[in-house]
């Protein structure tokens, strides 16, 4: 549970030019990295269950209800779940939350294949809701824009007074896990006549309602360089109906697109309103040793304020399978590249530990060892240095239809990120690859490369577990239902024909130690294959001003805990 704090005051919010000049996205069906789902998630967007606020990693990763009265009731084949909604939910207009709004939300995730809505969030409810698909995979629903196939969803999705029941085509034993992602309730046209849903790109800052203790205030919302959200409170959000956020801050203001350098000195010298500020991106790695006197301990000046820790996600380089089609291309990029300068350059140690794979080791018994760094896998005679080995890489190039192969990389600009992209050019072109950089805004770097029309051919990203197990890894990243397949796997590409029988196995089974073999098997053929380049099992290091109460890291989302923070002092 979270500590004890006051209510009162201001909490600021430094965005660095990483992050760009606005939120991703505001809509609770396309918000996915883990920072933003913690901050929409402690203001504006309740869901039926929520984690633990802690930092402990056992206690902070555990469900607690939030806009259900417990943690949901399963059939005894786990393919029929029921919750129950609190009494007293409201919008910010005063209007009651109600079953209807959740399955409204819930539905917009169709949409996502329909084109109704950008891509980018999770799709569980397309994955696990029992609704027929068409011949090529595809749902029969189409969404509630279009409203093709509204029958079917409603058979799947179904409301009874404040009990809505979902059911699946799968046995999901850990299904109330999902309903934190992309189940957030939508307030529904008939019930809301006054609320108009854009469709398209989502919920904006200027066109959310809140459901939770904070709203977007009157001329709160500025999306341009320097520019800012202000969130003031819900006077229609009740604590008798919240139990589960503290909500002591006033006010919250969100400053957009600062240099990361200078949000670092601010935070460093703790002054002013940065007294009350939090960094909403990284500590930039010349200060680390500042800071830090280890990689998990703050500096005496710092101590409380300053966090080095373990997050949930594990960095990789996807590659897209449908235009780099040759295996031996594909492995040579992953014996090329120099992890050991861009591990320094980013940071050395508080970067992270080397990464075997795309499953985290604390994500528990479906993490074991791949052997990807000791060469066996590509047929290699010896271990491939952490600096990269450009004469094995040539070698496999020989082997290939394709010994000369120019790419495009894309990528994410910083005075970081540049950094690290002049070092993949380099170690990849020593091996003879030519290589293309490709720096993309920060705020459309993901809608960019999800669109098969648009990305190209290696870029970076990173994952990690939406809970703990690897059926929030392995079939999210490496196949086509889960949304977010950078690499393009499928049966007809990247080099094993029954990839997506072997995932859909894992995904169903429902004896647990079985589970964590194949999905150890799956982390393992698909290094093999080659489908992305792991790189690193990821830390973090966040830094907040001296007046802030409450900061640690969240390891539910790797993020702080903003539902818990409180102004010292207000």
């Amino acid at each position: 549970m979270p500590g004890t704090g006051a209510k009162g005051g201001t909490i600021y919010v430094l965005r660095t030019t990483a992050s760009g000049t606005d939120f991703d996205s505001y809509d609770p069906q396309i918000v996915y990295t883990g920072e933003d789902l913690a901050f929409f998630g402690a203001t504006m967007t309740r869901s039926l269950e929520a984690y633990n606020l802690s930092n402990d990693p056992a206690v902070g990763t555990t469900l607690v209800p939030d806009m259900a009265t417990d943690l949901g009731t399963p059939s005894a084949d786990f393919k029929t779940w029921t919750f129950t909604m609190r009494d007293g939910l409201k919008w910010q207009d005063g209007s009651p939350v109600t079953c209807k709004d959740v399955a409204y939300g819930t539905s917009r995730i169709y949409a996502n294949a329909d084109a109704g809505l950008k891509a980018g969030g999770p799709t569980y409810a397309t994955q696990y809701l029992d609704i027929p698909t068409n011949s090529d995979g595809t749902s029969q629903y189409g969404g509630p824009f279009n409203k093709k196939g509204q029958d079917l969803y409603d058979k799947a999705v179904s409301c009874n007074g404040n009990t809505i029941t979902f059911k699946l085509n799968q046995p999901r034993p850990d299904f109330n896990f999902t309903t934190t992602l992309g189940f957030s309730a939508v307030p529904n046209p008939d019930d809301h006549p006054t609320f108009t849903d854009p469709g398209g790109d989502g919920l904006t800052g200027a066109t959310i309602w809140s459901n939770g203790p904070y709203m977007v205030a009157p001329n709160g919302y500025n999306p341009v360089s320097g520019g800012f959200l202000k969130l003031d409170r819900n006077p229609n959000w009740s604590a008798e109906a919240d139990p589960y956020r503290p909500a002591y801050p006033d006010h919250w203001e969100v400053d957009f697109d600062l240099d990361p350098k200078v949000v670092d000195q601010r935070l460093m010298q703790s002054t002013g309103n940065d007294a009350f500020a939090i960094d909403y991106g990284a500590i930039q790695p010349e200060n680390l040793n500042a800071i830090f006197s280890d990689t998990h301990t703050a500096n005496a000046t710092y101590a409380g304020r300053a966090f080095s820790d373990f997050d949930p996600y594990s960095l990789y380089y996807w590659i897209n399978t449908q235009k780099v089609t040759d295996l031996k291309e594909r492995q040579a990029m992953a014996v090329a590249l120099d992890r050991q300068s861009i591990r320094q350059n980013a940071g050395g140690d508080f970067v992270g530990d080397y990464a075997d794979g795309v499953i985290k080791p604390n994500i528990g018994i479906d993490y074991a060892p791949t052997g990807l760094w000791d060469g066996s896998l590509f047929g290699l005679s010896s271990p491939i240095p952490d600096n990269g080995d450009p004469a094995a890489a040539a070698a496999l190039l020989a082997q290939s239809s394709n010994p000369t192969p120019s790419i495009k990389w894309d990528y994410r600009p910083s005075p970081t990120a540049d950094k690290n992209a002049a070092i993949i050019k380099s170690s990849l072109e020593a091996a003879g690859f030519k290589v293309t950089l490709n720096p993309i805004d920060p705020t459309h770097y993901y809608t960019i490369i999800l669109n098969p029309q648009t990305q190209d051919e290696v870029g970076a990203a990173g994952w990690g577990a939406d809970w703990p197990n690897a059926v929030t890894v392995i079939p999210d990243l490496f196949t086509d239902i889960a949304g977010f397949n950078l690499s393009r796997v499928s049966d007809k590409n990247g080099g094993v024909s029954d990839w997506n029988e072997q995932v859909q196995k894992a995904s169903t089974e429902t004896d647990r130690p079985t589970q964590a073999t194949d999905w150890q098997n799956l982390n393992k053929l698909a290094m093999q294959n080659m489908f992305a380049i792991p790189t690193f099992y990821e830390l973090a290091q966040d830094m907040g001003g001296t007046n802030v109460g409450n900061l640690y890291r969240w390891p539910a989302y790797g993020s702080w805990p903003y539902a818990s923070l409180y102004v010292k002092g207000s």
